[in-house]
């Protein structure tokens, strides 16, 4: 299939490319890797009369440390930067061990290459993993326009399968990664029916112990679970507090289930089957969560 006729604006920087989205509203839209917005233009789900090309845009694609930018406890990303490349950065391996995990699980080497960290937060789909990763660090979403910037949460930027709180006139520019705090663990696991395949469902943790060891704060997000990424807020309140145990972790797995996710049934998996994976998965990622904040005593900056 081809796609509906579209004027093309290749944009050599940020400026360039807001004039052109203001310019036109409603009736553009910006394109980063394409992965997901061709294959819509080809099937007609989309019909923006003009295209706001960034790929020539290099300070899209930056990855800032916290050494390197006077910000010490994150990590910032560019809209455009590629997902394999963050997947491959040391950076980022160092500062955001969860989102690199999460990005192996990202379709295909293929589809990494082109794909974007912003371009999927962008487009929202609730079957994909970097929104229930940016919900579950807590990651802020840097979003600019013509002449005006504002930064909006990532629990406060999905609104609906496919929607944000992105204006037609706003690009997002940078996604900004608070870097993980002392005694803090993470984990990430998904069950797809083949590898690079869309998620029947995916779980993202990051857990954090106290000096005794008890749980002194956690939070989980969880993929294909319903018409956003959800937030496990009901299974994080049962672990805060509370020592780290198979039975807790199976308590926080049935409150996950029963409150957490609104799972779909589709061809692929029906709702019920869907909810069981939230108590499996949800229970294998606390474990590993767990055992990884066990074993550190200093952040993700190398503070005590």
């Amino acid at each position: 299939m081809k796609p509906p006729p579209f004027a093309y604006v290749a944009a050599e920087s940020v400026a360039e490319a807001l004039e052109a989205l203001d310019e036109h509203g409603y009736d553009a839209r910006p394109l980063a890797g394409g992965q997901s917005l061709v294959p819509m233009l080809n099937f007609r789900l989309a019909r923006p009369r003009v295209l706001v090309d960034l790929n020539r845009i290099e300070e899209l694609s930056r990855l800032q440390g916290p050494w390197e930018d006077g910000m010490p406890d994150r990590l910032r990303v560019g809209a455009m930067a590629r997902q394999a490349e963050v997947q491959r950065s040391p950076l980022a391996g160092e500062t955001a061990p969860l989102l690199v995990d999460a990005l192996s699980h990202v379709a295909h080497p293929a589809i990494r290459s082109r794909g974007t960290i912003g371009g999927s937060l962008a487009h929202a789909d609730p079957a994909a993993e970097l929104p229930a990763v940016a919900l579950v660090l807590d990651a802020r979403l840097r979003l600019r326009r013509s002449g005006a910037e504002r930064v909006v949460s990532a629990a406060d930027f999905f609104l609906a399968p496919f929607s944000t709180r992105l204006e037609p006139e706003e690009l997002l520019v940078e996604i900004e990664v608070p870097l993980l705090p002392a005694r803090a663990g993470w984990a990430f696991a998904e069950v797809a029916r083949r590898s690079g395949d869309f998620a029947l469902l995916g779980v993202a943790a990051v857990v954090e112990l106290d000096e005794s060891g008890r749980c002194r704060a956690a939070r989980l997000a969880y993929v294909n679970a319903g018409p956003v990424p959800m937030v496990g807020a009901a299974a994080a309140a049962t672990l805060v507090d509370e020592e780290p145990t198979k039975e807790v972790f199976l308590a926080a797995a049935e409150a996950a289930a029963a409150e957490d996710v609104d799972p779909p049934g589709d061809v692929h998996a029906s709702a019920a089957y869907r909810r069981r994976l939230t108590r499996v998965l949800t229970r294998r990622v606390l474990e590993s969560a767990f055992e990884r904040a066990s074993t550190r005593t200093s952040g993700a900056d190398g503070s005590p």
